[in-house]
């Protein structure tokens, strides 16, 4: 069975995607960008402040699907340029460092990221 998840806590898909996907006992959960919930706007004036609105997308959506970041097992890291690479990975280890088994990751720079974002993370979670 295939459970679509939904919060309001996190920013609505803006396509035609689920902001997570559970599916026998994992959560798919599609990149978060940094967008305020609230107000819809981009936070974050440089790649690490828009990191940590991302993470907080990330736990809204984990949270509605009932689970958290510690039971991250994959995490995909999209960056607008490695040269926010340092930035962004510190942002990232105090998203992790409750968790006992860090995740797996790939962090690629690709050409551009949707609303022209710095950042942008997906993460595939046990529930």
């Amino acid at each position: 069975m295939i459970e679509c998840v939904e919060t309001k806590a996190a920013p609505a898909a803006i396509g035609p995607y689920s902001q997570a996907v559970k599916a026998n006992g994992m959560v798919f959960a599609s990149g978060q960008i940094p967008i305020d919930p609230a107000t819809g706007a981009i936070k974050g004036e440089n790649a690490a402040e828009q990191a940590e609105q991302v993470f907080k997308n990330v736990n809204a959506v984990l949270a509605a699907a009932g689970t958290d970041i510690t039971k991250v097992v994959k995490a995909t890291v999209f960056l607008k340029s490695m040269d926010d690479f340092a930035s962004v990975n510190e942002v990232y280890a105090k998203a992790f460092s409750e968790s006992p088994v860090l995740p797996a990751r790939s962090a690629v720079a690709v050409k551009t990221l949707p609303k022209d974002v710095m950042v942008e993370v997906e993460v595939i979670a046990l529930q």
